[in-house]
């Protein structure tokens, strides 16, 4: 910015209004070593002026009030009889202001601009609540509650880094749990996860743990699931908060163990702790399935988004603008070729972490343009179940149960009643 000497000068009378004429024809000559005449006219400055030159006000009334003290000494235009030493004494104190008044102006321009541009980001950051966003979503940017913080560089505190690869299981069965929940995960392996040979196939069975604030007075809950650990190999523990808000970030830690650990696997399943599974039903689907853009489960399809703020599974249209959901599989089990986790996490970058776990991955599934595939048939995939009778379980793949303790009830029915009428 180039100012002339003109419009400093105007803007200097302005600066120290008040201070009176001496002031100003003593405050002009320090700093431009010239004289206003007598009959000097009043120019006057606009206030798009006075905007501009708003960042050089202070040093201006710094130097003013330097040149103020100088009064005293009869400061006149023509000749100033001042001794060469204090002349040259004040005169290097205001090319030091003067140095302060530049500087300062610089910087404030400077700065502006990226100001401007940080401004200008985040407002256009808030007004993009929708399904997809812009490149390098950051989590610390989160507009609302509606979303969680991914993607972010999570680590496995608890990992089994080999299993996988030397198994080379036909099918991976990951089950998401709580931490404190270790009689889930007991009853489990003692019902449905025993089944690791189906049709000549391995199955291999892992639990996705997050960290938990919760722990025991004589035993700190970290050394419980270690020693749980050592004596399964069939636990995974990454140190985000275990929480169902976060339940989608655990699915997607899920999807990057699976991209990196199962590399000779076929297929993956995600399933809930209180589900029972029939895993014969499901190794004889998918031994006929696809081997890539594969995924099926409970096919939710035009699924309306709740506006309830009571509801559990509230959305506001701010943060989900459309008034439906993509398909989705539901969350209580749905399956998977293992293609498809590296495509889930490429479109996680560009796809905004609703808190709705099944309904993120929905959204990254439409994002990488891959439909997802109904079962068979109706009622492989279930909600609810009346009572534990022994056809219906030979009938499905998964269905939803009250808690896990009920796994042991429907198990019992499953492996001791008759199926001869079935």
């Amino acid at each position: 910015m180039s100012l002339s000497l003109q419009a400093i000068s105007k803007f200097s009378e302005r600066a120290v209004h008040g201070i009176g004429k001496k002031l100003d024809i003593c405050f002009k000559h320090f700093l431009f070593n010239r004289c206003t005449p007598g009959d000097d006219p009043q120019l006057s400055l606009g206030s798009s002026d006075c905007d501009k030159f708003s960042s050089w006000v202070f040093p201006l009334k710094v130097c003013a009030a330097l040149c103020l003290s100088m009064e005293g000494y009869h400061i006149k235009c023509e000749k100033a009889p001042w001794k060469g030493s204090r002349r040259w004494l004040y005169f290097a104190m205001l090319s030091l202001m003067m140095g302060v008044l530049i500087f300062y102006s610089w910087s404030s321009l400077a700065l502006s601009p990226s100001l401007g541009w940080r401004k200008d980001s985040l407002s256009s950051y808030s007004d993009g609540n929708k399904t997809t966003a812009v490149e390098s979503i950051s989590p610390h940017h989160l507009p609302s509650q509606f979303f969680v913080e991914y993607p972010h560089q999570y680590h496995f505190i608890l990992d089994e880094p080999n299993r996988c690869q030397q198994e080379s299981p036909f099918l991976v069965v990951i089950i998401p749990v709580a931490p404190q929940s270790r009689e889930a995960r007991d009853i489990i392996r003692s019902t449905w996860g025993r089944e690791t040979q189906v049709f000549g196939q391995l199955v291999s069975y892992y639990f996705l743990l997050g960290k938990s604030r919760i722990g025991n007075d004589t035993e700190p809950l970290d050394e419980q699931i270690l020693l749980e650990s050592q004596k399964h190999h069939d636990v995974l523990q990454s140190n985000f908060l275990d929480s169902y808000r976060n339940l989608t970030i655990k699915t997607m830690v899920m999807l990057e163990w699976l991209s990196t650990h199962c590399l000779n696997t076929s297929y993956a399943m995600k399933i809930d702790s209180d589900t029972f599974l029939n895993v014969h039903n499901l190794v004889n689907m998918l031994l006929k399935a696809p081997h890539h853009d594969y995924m099926t489960g409970l096919v939710a399809r035009g699924a309306l988004v709740l506006r309830d703020p009571n509801s559990k599974w509230f959305l506001s249209s701010n943060a989900f603008p459309e008034s439906s959901y993509p398909p989705y599989a539901l969350g209580l089990g749905y399956v998977f070729s293992l293609d498809l986790p590296k495509r889930i996490l490429e479109a996680s970058r560009y796809v905004k972490a609703v808190y709705i776990e099944d309904v993120y991955v929905g959204l990254c599934m439409r994002h990488v343009g891959v439909p997802l595939t109904d079962p068979p048939h109706n009622g492989l995939f279930m909600t609810t179940i009346n009572k534990p009778d022994v056809c219906y379980l030979a009938s499905v793949i998964a269905t939803l149960l009250q808690d896990s303790e009920q796994i042991l009830e429907v198990w019992k029915v499953f492996k001791t009643q008759p199926r001869n009428d079935c």
